[in-house]
């Protein structure tokens, strides 16, 4: 059995954190079909969450590292969806992402640029996606960014 996308992350340097457990009443995915609506991945690292404003106390380039992680925390949990098989994955469908910023801030697609930036990373043009990138007034706990996604797999 082939692992590709487990190749592509060890030659990036990549390692998946564990698939966070829901921290409250709902599921860290649901599969429907072939596809897979992956839950709200919130913004942490090594460290713990990564918090802040965007145009206040957290700039651009912090906020893009951000989205990031919760890039790798949808990569995670779609792992565990397909069994821990990534190479099931077909196509990156859909990225929404919620930045908690300052009304004044308007480079929430830049910020959302560090998720949407690993997906090709990771899966190649497969992993080319329609997107949204809204600015919010609060996430949860007070982290920089969250983002959610729609995969399909075989």
């Amino acid at each position: 059995m082939s692992n590709k996308i487990e190749e592509r992350l060890a030659a990036l340097g990549i390692e998946l954190p564990d698939a966070p457990a829901p921290a409250a009443n709902y599921m860290p995915f649901v599969i429907s079909g072939d596809l897979v609506f992956i839950s709200g991945q919130i913004s942490r690292d090594a460290n713990g969450l990564i918090t802040g404003k965007l145009g206040a106390d957290t700039d651009t380039a912090a906020g893009a590292a951000a989205a990031r992680t919760c890039a790798l925390g949808l990569i995670a949990q779609l792992r565990a969806a397909c069994g821990g098989d990534l190479d099931r994955v077909t196509r990156v469908v859909k990225l929404n992402g919620f930045v908690n910023c300052t009304p004044e801030f308007t480079e929430q697609p830049q910020v959302i640029n560090g998720a949407s930036d690993l997906m090709v990373e990771v899966f190649g043009d497969a992993g080319r996606h329609a997107r949204a990138a809204v600015g919010s007034n609060a996430l949860p706990l007070g982290v920089a960014v969250e983002v959610e996604g729609v995969f399909q797999i075989a």
